[in-house]
């Protein structure tokens, strides 16, 4: 077995205090599948039994951590708006009349907000964009839904669109 960690008494230490202050799952299986190579000299086939992992998935960690040493435990979290249209201050700025209008005690329409906001931006929007916006903003379904204000817009006598 090629020995890609060489385990010394700080390095023990340190780890064994790192995983005591882990912040998540993926963070204490990462130092726990270091900590059993450096402490019990344990095999890449044991240790991805006990942390729940693939074998290579197990020697993959253990060449990120000989390669980057302590920087490999500095996970970014996961997810985030990588493709927002706007910020939350920017959506905040926008919804503000349309908020101040339903504070009035005016009824407002999904789609009415849905224009605004594609006018503003300047290419289609979703529907389902805006409900999540004013999720995002604490407004929780103050509109009637999108199909059904469409049908109450359209002249009686005429059916709906599919």
């Amino acid at each position: 077995m090629k020995t890609l960690i060489r385990p010394d008494q700080n390095m023990i230490h340190a780890l064994a205090e790192r995983l005591k202050k882990a912040e998540g799952k993926s963070e204490f299986q990462r130092i726990q599948c270091i900590l059993l190579r450096a402490t019990l000299g344990a095999s890449a086939e044991d240790i991805a039994q006990v942390v729940g992992w693939t074998t290579g998935t197990v020697r993959v960690m253990h060449s990120q951590y000989a390669k980057e040493g302590d920087s490999f435990f500095d996970v970014s979290r996961r997810g985030g708006r990588h493709r927002e249209t706007m910020t939350e201050a920017q959506e905040a700025a926008f919804l503000s009349p349309f908020v101040e209008r339903a504070l009035a005690g005016e009824r407002l329409d999904v789609l009415e907000i849905k224009g605004a906001c594609e006018r503003l931006l300047g290419h289609a929007v979703a529907v389902s964009t805006i409900y999540r916006m004013l999720a995002r903003h604490g407004l929780r379904r103050p509109l009637q839904r999108a199909k059904r204000a469409q049908r109450l817009a359209e002249p009686r006598g005429q059916p709906a669109p599919c």
